[in-house]
């Protein structure tokens, strides 16, 4: 498993953002779809020895397009759009695109979501590109359990589960026994903190989580032989955001210093 950094935590020029990131110590970094002009972007991370790890496909849907809707032109545009990320991935060299789920959890609309998801993950497939879900608190999929039995219904084999340990501080879930159960079906891991009950994207440790639970964290995701990204997700609303990532990556690395992280 390797470490990995959220771009948008930085709010300069994307340039500027390339180049605060290396200072930083990453090698890796997740953006959205439009974080930089595709033609522009790999002799960027060129110059500045980065890679890109995932990109967010929930960001750039067109106002039009919904995986859940019930109008089945809004659907296919919303499925041509993560289609769209997943090319702009492969190009990158990057191996996942994420989706945060919608606020219906009605089954019907849950249904058309699912139904959505599988043409989508055949798409990404086709372009060696993984699909994750991740968890979501206020979202129709607000836990980690919740999210991995409908990932596990849809039973597709490109579809998978983004962890994110904040969210599971705010759902009460704990880290590493969703991690074993996720087994395979994980791609992806978000690391942030927060108070038990907003979504707020703190720097590691600054909230309820602790060393003890980051170090088991790891401990899970070795034990199930988990080989993708750790990325750290904080706000750009914090005081110092770049000081929150120094932190937060060192903590990173001193929690995983007994695991196989690759920073």
């Amino acid at each position: 498993m390797y470490l990995s950094c959220c771009a948008w935590a930085l709010t300069a020029h994307p340039k500027d953002v390339l180049s605060d990131m290396r200072s930083l110590g990453f090698r890796r970094i997740d953006v959205r779809p439009d974080f930089l002009d595709e033609k522009e972007v790999p002799a960027l991370l060129d110059r500045h020895s980065l890679s890109v790890s995932s990109i967010a496909a929930s960001f750039g849907v067109p106002d039009d397009a919904a995986l859940e809707s019930s109008d089945a032109g809004a659907r296919q545009r919303a499925v041509a759009h993560v289609e769209k990320v997943a090319k702009q991935c492969a190009a990158l060299g990057a191996k996942v695109v994420y989706l945060v789920p919608g606020k219906d959890d009605s089954k019907p609309t849950l249904a058309r979501y699912a139904d959505s998801l599988s043409q989508a993950a055949d798409r990404a497939a086709v372009h060696d590109v993984r699909l994750c879900i991740e968890h979501f608190p206020g979202t129709a999929l607000p836990t980690a359990a919740a999210t991995l039995e409908f990932i596990n219904a849809i039973d597709h084999p490109n579809l998978g589960l983004l962890f994110d340990i904040g969210h599971v501080q705010i759902s009460d879930e704990d880290p590493a026994e969703v991690i074993r159960a996720a087994a395979e079906r994980l791609d992806y891991v978000h690391l942030d903190d927060n108070d038990g009950h907003g979504d707020l994207h703190w720097a590691l440790l600054d909230g309820v989580l602790t060393t003890g639970t980051l170090r088991n964290t790891f401990k899970a995701l070795q034990e199930i032989g988990y080989t993708g990204a750790v990325s750290l997700e904080l706000s750009p609303q914090l005081d110092d955001p770049y000081q929150a990532l120094k932190r937060s990556r060192q903590i990173t690395i001193d929690c995983a210093s007994e695991f196989s992280l690759q920073h």
